[in-house]
């Protein structure tokens, strides 16, 4: 495994194979850094590559814990993620579904800028540190969920 690509690997041994042939490619990582945007930790998962008649199919399932922010309170929290996803990788361009991933002739695929995007597409618009948080006070910004304070408690419903 490549550690400065760490999502990299090379299917060529699949071109020459029958089609249906597979292997499943394991991942586990206690940190990856790939992303500014998306710091994951705790990320596993698996994708499975499978020759077909137009290309090679890569089927992942990944999950991850990324650190967000509270819409409410504003605290950072640990929130899990989960993607799955199912794209080909042509042999030749004219071949290329709607993704337009081809298949590189070095036969290496880099799944990390997909691994990505399905991850974003799943981090919650809007997160909540927890389903009973009670925000920030509209007066003083103190944080409802660790202490009290004197003004009028107002809840804004998101």
């Amino acid at each position: 495994m490549n550690l400065r690509y760490p999502l990299r690997f090379n299917v060529g041994f699949l071109i020459n194979q029958p089609v249906g042939t597979y292997r499943e490619i394991p991942f586990e990582f206690e940190q990856l850094d790939l992303w500014d945007d998306l710091p994951a930790s705790e990320f596993s998962g698996t994708a499975r590559v499978s020759k077909t008649g137009q290309g090679i199919l890569v089927e992942g399932d990944f999950q991850t814990v990324s650190t967000v922010e509270c819409v409410r309170c504003l605290t950072e929290f640990k929130q899990p993620i989960h993607a799955q996803f199912q794209e080909l990788f042509a042999f030749r361009s004219d071949q290329a579904t709607d993704s337009g991933l081809v298949l590189p002739e070095n036969g290496n695929i880099d799944l990390a800028p997909l691994v990505r995007e399905y991850l974003l597409l799943e981090v919650p618009i809007k997160p909540i540190c927890r389903p009973d948080c009670r925000g920030l006070c509209l007066e003083c910004g103190a944080n409802l969920n660790e202490t009290t304070c004197p003004h009028q408690a107002q809840v804004v419903e998101d």
